[in-house]
């Protein structure tokens, strides 16, 4: 059982010529977004959301791959 629940998966493909992925997901009650570049799903930012604020997340080499391989499932 994963540790994530992805609630959100936007694909954009009209930023700046470059395709990206950004996933929201919750994991232990807080909120977390990740952007990925779609071609080769390069992490590019990954924020969480406390307070009423974003601030970098530092994630998991771990929980990142789990996270490619859910997108990559989807797109």
């Amino acid at each position: 059982m994963k540790s994530y629940e992805i609630k959100e998966m936007i694909i954009d493909e009209e930023f700046h010529g470059e395709e990206y992925v950004t996933t929201t997901f919750t994991q232990n009650n807080k909120d977390y977004k990740v952007t990925f570049q779609k071609g080769d799903l390069e992490l590019m930012n990954a924020w969480i959301f406390e307070n009423g604020t974003s601030l970098p997340a530092n994630l998991s080499e771990d929980l990142i791959d789990s996270l490619r391989e859910d997108v990559k499932k989807k797109i």
